[in-house]
């Protein structure tokens, strides 16, 4: 972005305001703001001024907060959108404010054709000319201000801005010195008075919206600002008051002065109101091509902002577009381009169809700077501290009247503007991958909302009826067997919250830490790739005791309570297994559920069958299990799977079982069909494991329940054996959990 600096960035303050208000005061003015007082009347007339103001105060408190934290560089209000929303949401957003921008050019060019119906009237009768269309006037008009532009530079305009507001200056005073006979014969003012055939409220506002719109016209000069942070909150705020408090003063002056037949019928009704009538054709040919001047400044500045950020599909583009005067550094090439979609712009004729695409594209960048402070304001970054500061509900009401009146004004006109930029977006993600993801502002929103639910749940009263897995597993095995991350992505996909810690063997120290960090960014990567809701860490140790001694006593990320540790080994290679057995006193002291998995070697991308074993001791671990079961059905890899429910009873309880486990099914409102619901009779030395293996080597995953008692007893004995099957979770409930 450094090219974007001019060599000689010698503009004060002087400039942003003068070109503001010369916008403000402008074609709308002098053409449209008779139109409206006509159609709504004085009072809502006003309504327009203040609803407009309620976008345009906010957006300009906001523009002048950011300017006063951040170096404005060239593309002004693109610059700053970019810079907070990143490049790709900040650049899909800036090409619809260029094309705002050029197409204002347009728009102001159009007016300054219509100054011209006095002198077209006059050569008409006096030489027979028949000039009927104005395009002969307004496209030689666009084509003069180009040549001065890519001649003489910005330089130029702003010498021309001294003459305009001199000349608006004047004109306006001529106005609201002169008087009608209307005004004469006026007994009393009607604050409503207005044409019967009146325009909807928001269709006139549309129409007079471009009017304040202005206020941000000196943002696009920041990279010929000596002083950015200065001259940007002082011109911009100073033009946008002004403004509001004059154009209130001539909706009163227009309204005493004329019936509303004759506000809405001829648009130069402030020439017959005037002092000096020619003065207004005057003031409206100096303003509109000022403010034209003003855009054909501002617009290509933006548009050669977005090239050099190379946001463009070809760096040929990008290079044509960012180019600029050797000395000056102005913005030849993007100038000729907004020429040319300018030209096209004018070519259309109708007045009040480009000021309702202007108003929307307008009203989308306003919304966008509002809620960039509003965001700023809610993440609480220490590194935001701006000279002038709004207050946050100034900068959201600023967004809610943007969003709202982009729906009033025109509803198709809203959501094809939003379509254009959201396809834009999604255009410059697929050329700029590397721009995209999230912006340091939505991080600091979102670690500000993390901090704020995290201590609400603590503080919360816990509701353990309302069970859901928040599992922790620690592996040393994440890249050779990555069966357990896969378990906690299925268990944390919907329902639950996972954590899985990559542990790495030695003590703390450089090389482990930058081990650490490597080994970390590869997790991430996996996570990515396979869309895994499990947030990822790494964790240094000297022994696998310790790391898990460590990892029982870390908080939970998600806020709620770790309830659930997962373990991991190999059935083929079960060294593991060992290790696990090892802690295991210590994961069940600590209150937390246990989960052994026993990966093997099968594995299938589409999952058909989870089968539950439920024996006689598994009365703590049913719940839990089927639970579980019921939590990895969540994920899409399961979506066509079912759950098959196997118990083990004793004869005399078999039809008991059975009865029982249909209703938890049923109670529990679990996807769980009554034809697999299976009951096998126990008998008197019967192997569990080769019932198991006989009825479950199809399965993609059994779940089996063990009993502590058991482990203690049997240890490593107990998870052996199940060598016909696929996965195993072994599961232990430390209390049984409730099916609702």
């Amino acid at each position: 972005m450094s090219n974007l600096l001019s060599k000689k960035a010698n503009f004060g303050t002087l400039p942003v305001f003068l070109t503001a208000i010369s916008t403000i005061l402008g074609a709308v003015m002098f053409l449209r703001f008779g139109f409206a007082v006509g159609s709504v009347g004085f009072l809502g007339t006003v309504a327009i001024v203040i609803i407009g103001h309620m976008v345009t105060i906010p957006t300009a408190m906001s523009i002048a907060e950011i300017a006063t934290n951040q170096k404005v560089e060239g593309g002004g209000e693109y610059y700053i959108i970019s810079r907070s929303f990143g490049i790709n949401i900040g650049a899909s957003i800036g090409i619809a404010l260029y094309l705002s921008q050029a197409i204002s050019v347009a728009f102001y060019v159009i007016a300054f054709g219509e100054a011209f119906d006095p002198v077209i009237a006059w050569a008409n009768d006096v030489y027979n000319l028949g000039i009927a269309d104005k395009r002969w006037i307004t496209i030689p008009a666009v084509l003069l201000l180009s040549i001065l532009m890519l001649t003489k530079g910005a330089d130029l305009g702003m010498k021309a801005l001294y003459i305009v507001v001199a000349t608006l200056f004047v004109s306006l005073t001529f106005f609201f010195l002169g008087s009608t006979d209307y005004h004469a014969s006026l007994q009393k003012f009607d604050i409503m008075a207005r044409v019967t055939e009146s325009q909807d409220f928001f269709i006139v506002f549309a129409i007079i919206f471009p009017a304040f719109t202005g206020m941000t016209a000196g943002v696009g000069l920041s990279g010929d600002l000596k002083d950015p942070k200065k001259s940007i909150p002082w011109g911009t705020l100073s033009a946008t008051l002004i403004g509001m408090v004059i154009y209130i003063f001539i909706g009163y002056k227009l309204a005493v002065n004329a019936s509303p037949e004759e506000l809405v019928n001829n648009q130069l009704i402030m020439s017959e109101i005037a002092l000096w009538g020619p003065i207004i054709p005057i003031g409206l040919a100096a303003a509109t091509i000022s403010s034209a001047l003003g855009s054909i400044m501002v617009a290509p500045r933006t548009l050669q902002a977005l090239a050099a950020d190379d946001i463009f599909p070809t760096q040929g583009i990008n290079g044509f577009l960012s180019k600029g005067k050797v000395n000056t550094n102005e913005p030849v090439n993007a100038t000729i381009v907004t020429v040319g979609l300018a030209l096209f712009f004018v070519s259309l004729g109708s007045i009040d169809t480009v000021a309702k695409v202007i108003s929307m594209f307008f009203m989308v960048t306003y919304g966008a700077i509002c809620t960039i402070s509003f965001f700023q304001h809610f993440a609480a970054d220490p590194s935001y501290r701006p000279a002038f500061r709004s207050k946050w509900y100034i900068s959201l009401l600023g967004a809610i009247m943007c969003l709202f009146l982009i729906f009033k004004m025109d509803a198709a006109y809203a959501i094809a503007s939003i379509t254009i930029m959201v396809l834009i977006y999604f255009g410059l993600s697929k050329f700029n991958e590397d721009k995209a993801g999230m912006a340091n502002i939505f991080q600091g929103v979102i670690f500000q909302l993390i901090r704020q639910i995290q201590v609400f749940i603590q503080k919360a009263d816990k509701d353990d009826d309302n069970w859901r897995p928040s599992v922790i597993c620690i592996s040393g095995s994440s890249f050779e067997r990555p069966a357990a991350f896969e378990m906690m992505g299925w268990i944390s996909h919907r329902y639950g919250f996972g954590t899985y810690l990559h542990y790495i063997k030695g003590y703390y120290s450089n090389e482990t830490n930058l081990e650490s960090k490597e080994e970390l960014a590869r997790l991430i990567r996996v996570a990515d790739i396979s869309e895994s809701n499990v947030y990822v860490d790494t964790m240094v140790s000297p022994s696998y005791t310790t790391a898990v001694a460590q990892a029982l006593q870390l908080p939970s990320v998600s806020g709620k309570d770790i309830n659930m540790m997962l373990f991991e080994f190999s059935k083929h290679h079960p060294e593991g297994l060992q290790e696990i057995m090892a802690n295991y006193a210590m994961v069940r002291a600590s209150g937390f559920d246990t989960c052994i998995l026993a990966s093997s070697e099968r594995g299938l991308d589409t999952k058909a069958e989870i089968h539950i074993w439920i024996k006689p001791s598994d009365f703590n671990n049913a719940n839990l299990m089927i639970l579980l079961g019921f939590v990895i059905l969540g994920h899409p890899q399961w979506k066509k799977a079912e759950i098959k429910i196997s118990a083990i009873v004793y004869d005399e309880e078999l039809e008991e079982q059975k009865e029982e486990l249909l209703e938890l099914i049923k109670t529990g409102r679990l996807p769980i069909s009554a034809n697999n619901v299976r009951i096998i009779e126990r008998s008197e030395g019967m192997d569990n494991r080769q019932v198991i293996n006989k009825h479950s080597k199809d399965a993609d995953l059994t779940i089996l329940g063990f009993r502590s008692e058991a482990a203690k007893q049997l240890g490593e004995e107990i998870f052996q054996g199940y060598d016909e099957i696929g996965d195993v979770l072994f599961v232990n409930s430390t209390k049984s959990k409730e099916i609702k």
